[in-house]
């Protein structure tokens, strides 16, 4: 018996895609085996490197090729692609369209739009970009149950880890009243390189050197980017309906490697902590600012690169999740769960 055929289009390939087209190329027979799917990449449009589709699946190897040596996609396309991005959602052989662009935290564009036009479209969606539910998320998620699409997003946040999957498949009847987390890695490894002595603008050097963070990091150090991803977070959750704007905010850019060693002397260590909290009158109320977190707190115990949450629940009371040091195939593999979902029916 043939298997079960997923037609993917991708919009965007930069790194996170590319790792996504690794890790296919390398668990493509194994999910074929375990879960009769072929999983096939029909479709892959780019900013600056073309575009390219062919219904019968594009070959991934030579696509990496092209990008990576500087080529134009539309070399490997089975038929012209358009190179606007709407007309080629609309066109493209596919069932699920992956939106992995780069994120605007001020706007959530153009990603919102494409989720927006591939939904309309009748494709199921999968996003790792957390723009579209920072600006847009309980729009985007009524249009998909309207049409019984399927909206899954399990990379926006800590990149792979199975933060939505968990709640939405393991915490049944159970409400998330808050919680509190570390989700920037570029800040928490600069507040750690700074604990070490380091300055802050050494450090962000060091995090621009090593490819987490920008050329202009402000995203980051002023608190962006974490604020995106709590909004997302008590969106989801929470049922909120906030935009990054309405999110307390102050990043890390006033802290001097002083107040790291004081903090320490304490017994304390300064953070990027993000919270959210559900109010006496029924409203969520988030924050994203440094904090003192005593050394019992995990948090204050994360490291470098990674991440941590902690959420407050009515049922088991506390869980937390922790993240080490996470790479593009770990955001890579949540895009991968969130297809294996949508064949499998996991997403209503």
């Amino acid at each position: 018996m043939d298997a079960s055929l997923q037609r993917v289009a991708l919009i965007g390939f930069g790194a996170v895609g590319r790792a996504f087209a690794r890790l296919l190329l390398r668990k493509h027979e194994e999910i074929r085996r375990r879960y009769d799917l072929d999983i096939r990449v029909t479709g892959i449009i780019t900013a600056r490197r073309g575009a390219a589709w062919d219904p019968e699946g594009l070959d991934l190897t030579a696509a990496l090729a092209t990008v990576e040596g500087g080529g134009d996609l539309s070399a490997l396309s089975r038929s012209p692609a358009p190179a606007d991005t709407r007309a080629f959602i609309e066109r493209c052989p596919a069932d699920v369209i992956v939106e992995i662009t780069v994120l605007d935290p001020r706007t959530g564009q153009p990603a919102t739009d494409h989720v927006r036009a591939a939904l309309r479209s009748g494709r199921h969606v999968v996003t790792a970009n957390k723009g579209p539910l920072a600006f847009a998320y309980r729009e985007l998620r009524e249009l998909a149950r309207s049409l019984g699409r399927a909206f899954l997003f399990e990379s926006t946040v800590m990149d792979g880890a199975p933060l939505f999957g968990l709640v939405r498949e393991g915490l049944p009847a159970t409400r998330i009243l808050g919680f509190r987390a570390i989700l920037n890695s570029t800040t928490n490894f600069i507040l750690t390189r700074m604990e070490e002595g380091i300055p802050f603008e050494e450090a962000v050097r060091e995090a621009q050197a090593i490819g987490i963070a920008e050329a202009d990091p402000s995203n980051d150090i002023d608190g962006w980017d974490a604020a995106v991803k709590t909004c997302v977070l008590a969106n989801v959750w929470m049922e909120a309906d906030l935009r990054p704007d309405q999110v307390e905010r102050a990043g890390i850019r006033g802290i001097r490697p002083e107040d790291l060693v004081a903090a320490r002397q304490e017994g304390r260590r300064i953070r990027l902590v993000c919270t959210a909290e559900r109010g006496a009158d029924g409203a969520v109320r988030a924050r994203v600012a440094p904090e003192a977190v005593p050394l019992e707190d995990l948090l204050a115990h994360v490291r470098g690169t990674s991440s941590v949450i902690t959420l407050r629940t009515d049922t088991l009371k506390q869980l937390t999740l922790i993240e080490h040091e996470p790479e593009p195939a770990q955001t890579a593999f949540g895009i991968l769960a969130d297809l294996i979902n949508v064949a499998r029916g996991h997403w209503g």
